[in-house]
């Protein structure tokens, strides 16, 4: 039986623009998902949007749209993705299709059912950014530190609560049974910590009075589910659940052998590690497999804000420097788990060094060897059987910029090789055909390596030097200038 891999990012908010932040995120998945398809599993790779809850309606109100047709909208530019950054997932799952809606329900029921939601008076000073509620330890200046240009919401209502204190022995065991269930460890640590240091329960309904968009709570018309257990309950709802049991349990996995991989960033921590998992063990649901939390991306060492005016927009970057070229940048230059820097200075000279001057002049200058020698050159199928455990263990270990290196590294001693053998000083047409041939087969291996990092790039490059002719083409990455 074909081994099954389900692979989900978070689900944005579809409140502004796709950023380079999600860029990060879902381009990492994308690698996990074409790597593990390399191997010949069974991928499930979903994405998708998040489209309830107040920011979403107040943004709605300040455009002057109906809701729907404002996440229409948004989410028809995060689905644009796909072909922009060159994803290969195969589900794009919307938290406004009537599937989710009632698996959203039928989570709301199961978790009811199990004694774990109460009613109770919710007071709390709420940040409407995050969409959730804030201590006083977590405010500066009175003012959450991620949405600085917020005001604190001071909310007193009557709403239904989880039961998240009940779940902390039940998370720890968790954590206990997958010491690697948050990437990096210092994230498992940092959850456990809080999880540890007692859990409160937290608030899972708004009057829907005063908060009209979100999803109907049972039996109680007055109320609609609180935004984050609707969205989180996405990344299972996106397999057919609760109607499809057995795609559910062969792509999400059960108690005892949990499969599921999650991509979030380091803000999504307490939600994707702690309530999530806290859900679906209230619920009797399996719980996640592992939780792979990146960082930040800041610009010259400043988060990025719009009113700094260093906000990065991905597509922009895709129009002018290629689609490829941002994911090398995003997978070989920003560090998977931690904060990362990124300025248009530091973007073109890695474009210039390495993808300019580093492979493609190694393409180039091979091409142009191949065609002027006229030779027919083989291309044999285990070529692209070849296994490299650096590479693959780096893969494993969510290390993309460590696979990267080790493929640049390869291309850096094939261009060693060309300058000791200078192919184009050999009169021996036998052994300039060999030496050609050598490099022709690093090549492809190099490509093969990099199919998921740079799918575009390497299928140009296995196409060029398929053989047995080989001709010379346009520049893979053109210099800037």
């Amino acid at each position: 039986m074909t081994k099954k891999y389900y692979l989900t990012t978070t689900a944005p908010y579809v409140n502004s623009a796709p950023h380079i932040g999600f860029a990060l995120e879902i381009i990492q998945a994308d690698v996990l998902a074409r790597y593990h398809k390399m191997l010949g599993e069974d991928v499930f790779f979903n994405t998708g949007t998040d489209e309830h809850g107040k920011k979403i309606y107040e943004k709605a109100i300040e455009a002057g749209k109906d809701a729907q047709d404002y996440v229409d909208e948004y989410a028809a530019k995060f689905d644009n993705l796909k072909k922009a950054l060159n994803l290969s997932y195969n589900s794009f799952w919307r938290s406004t299709n009537p599937e989710h809606i009632k698996a959203a329900q039928e989570m709301w029921h199961r978790v009811d059912a199990a004694g774990f939601i109460k009613k109770g008076i919710y007071k709390a000073k709420y940040c409407v950014g995050c969409e959730l509620e804030k201590q006083d330890s977590e405010l500066v200046d009175g003012k959450c530190p991620l949405h600085p240009n917020k005001e604190i919401e001071l909310i007193e209502e009557e709403n239904y609560f989880f039961k998240f204190s009940k779940l902390a022995d039940k998370l720890i065991k968790h954590y206990e049974k997958f010491p690697d269930f948050v990437i990096p460890a210092h994230r498992q640590k940092e959850i456990r910590n809080f999880v540890e240091a007692g859990l409160n329960d937290f608030s899972v309904s708004r009057v829907k009075e005063k908060m009209p968009w979100g999803v109907p709570v049972p039996n109680d018309e007055k109320q609609v589910m609180y935004v984050w257990f609707d969205a989180l309950t996405y990344y299972i709802s996106a397999l057919g659940w609760p109607e499809n049991e057995k795609k559910f349990t062969e792509f999400w996995g059960t108690t005892e052998k949990p499969n599921a991989i999650q991509v979030a960033g380091k803000d999504n921590l307490r939600q994707q590690t702690a309530m999530w998992q806290a859900m679906l063990i209230a619920a009797g649901l399996p719980p996640s497999r592992q939780i792979l939390i990146h960082g930040f991306i800041n610009s010259n060492g400043q988060k990025m804000s719009k009113s700094l005016g260093n906000v990065i927009d991905p597509l922009e970057y895709v129009e002018r420097y290629s689609t490829d070229a941002l994911r090398y940048y995003l997978l070989a230059k920003v560090n998977p788990t931690e904060d990362s820097d990124f300025t248009k200075e530091k973007f073109e000279d890695a474009f210039n060094g390495e993808l300019a001057n580093g492979l493609g002049n190694l393409v180039s200058r091979i091409a142009k060897l191949a065609e002027n020698s006229r030779f027919e050159f083989s291309n044999t199928d285990s070529l692209q059987k070849t296994s490299d455990e650096e590479w693959a263990k780096a893969l494993e270990d969510y290390r993309f910029d460590i696979a990267l290196q080790s493929i640049w590294l390869d291309i850096s001693i094939v261009d060693q090789h060309m300058n000791h053998n200078t192919p184009w000083l050999e009169k021996d047409k036998s052994k300039l055909k060999d030496i050609l041939q050598s490099e022709i087969d690093d090549l492809r291996k190099i490509a093969f390596r990099l199919r998921p990092f740079l799918p575009e790039t390497a299928e140009k490059i296995e196409k060029q030097f398929k053989g047995p002719k080989i001709k010379s083409e346009a520049p893979l990455f053109p210099r800037l200038k």
